[in-house]
């Protein structure tokens, strides 16, 4: 039956890893998680605050909601953007996805 079925002996136990090990281990996985997930969402999330304190009237926005528009008034927390001719919109300014150049309206 050893041929088919090789029999398997049982070994001494190979120690623990050293508490060194373990520390060099968690303290790697911490490294890539702060460089893969916390570092570029924040910031991203600076960038967009940037964005979002640097919007002044007349500026061309685009809402996350995909509404295109220019600003006629800014407030604290909300801004009123004109889609259409008499047609203004109040949102908040943190719903701004970007800030378009001059004139992108007109072409579109």
């Amino acid at each position: 039956m050893n041929l088919l079925f090789p029999v398997a002996y049982a070994q001494e136990a190979g120690g623990e890893p050293s508490l060194t090990y373990n520390l060099i281990l968690f303290g790697g996985m911490f490294l890539l998680f702060y460089l893969i997930l916390w570092r570029p969402q924040s910031k991203r999330a600076k960038e967009h605050k940037d964005l979002v304190t640097e919007i002044s009237k007349g500026d061309e926005v685009m809402t996350s909601g995909g509404i295109l528009g220019k600003v006629t008034k800014v407030g604290e927390d909300y801004m009123t953007v004109e889609v259409s001719e008499g047609v203004e919109l109040k949102v908040q300014k943190s719903s701004v996805a970007a800030a378009l150049p001059k004139g992108t309206i007109k072409q579109i």
